[in-house]
């Protein structure tokens, strides 16, 4: 029997499987959807929230301008922003009435009106105080990042504030102590409000946008990558330097 016989009898190996074409095809498609979903998205988001605010400021102020001034007087529609040129123009005016000594005699008489009805005085107030510490150049405000052991075992990333001063700052159990605000994820104007030590309140070197992003995507988007190390290793130093002693005896050797 010769060599080529031999090789005839032998089955032929089964043919190796073509590679699923629509496998590659799917995927692709499945990556260029995301790509062009993370490309539209922010920018429709970004689009329908400032909208949605000129909207709702032009609906604020329209009870305001006087129906021969109203764009749809003069045009078959509506301008949007209209209202928002007003409110800005009109704020600025009033601001610009204010720096004198007649504007400010205004703002007295109206100011002491306020301070005497019982309700409204105290809301008033806080508000007041509020906006002057968001909008003053000079004010105490939220300018520093830092992590604070709340709740115990935990690290939650803080804004600091001014100190706390007067009776409450007397009241507190010795040290020096900061005002702390942990926001909560994805709504950040609502949190905790508490007193740290100084001492035990970590500083971090990333900005108050930085801090926010983080804070309102979850963690999903983290600050860039040296801002992470860093916070990485104060965490860790943090750890080491208030982890008390082991108490476990390390196990036997086996004998």
């Amino acid at each position: 029997m010769t060599l080529n016989d031999q090789n005839a009898n032998v089955p032929n190996p089964m043919p190796a499987p073509e590679p699923a074409a629509h496998h590659g095809i799917a995927s692709r498609l499945r990556n260029y959807f995301l790509t062009g979903l993370i490309l539209v998205g922010p920018i429709y988001i970004t689009i329908s929230l400032t909208w949605w605010f000129v909207n709702w400021v032009d609906d604020a102020m329209r009870p305001f301008i006087p129906v021969g001034l109203r764009t749809e007087t003069y045009l078959p529609f509506r301008v949007p922003g209209y209202g928002v040129i007003i409110a800005l123009s009109a704020l600025t005016l009033l601001g610009f009435l204010t720096a004198n000594l007649v504007g400010r005699t205004f703002v007295e008489f109206g100011e002491n009106l306020l301070n005497r009805m019982p309700i409204v005085r105290p809301i008033y107030k806080t508000m007041k105080q509020i906006f002057e510490t968001l909008f003053s150049k000079t004010g105490p405000s939220f300018g520093k990042v830092a992590l604070a052991e709340f709740p115990a075992g935990m690290w939650s990333v803080v804004f600091l504030a001014a100190p706390p001063t007067g009776d409450v700052a007397a009241r507190l159990p010795g040290g020096d102590y900061v005002s702390c605000f942990m926001p909560c994820t994805p709504n950040p104007t609502t949190g905790f409000f508490f007193y740290a030590p100084r001492a035990q309140v970590i500083e971090l070197d990333i900005t108050v946008e930085q801090a926010m992003t983080l804070i309102m995507s979850a963690g999903m988007v983290q600050p860039n990558a040296d801002a992470q190390k860093k916070l990485a290793a104060l965490v860790e130093n943090g750890r080491a330097g208030r982890a008390p002693a082991a108490v476990f005896p390390p196990p036997a050797a086996a004998g």
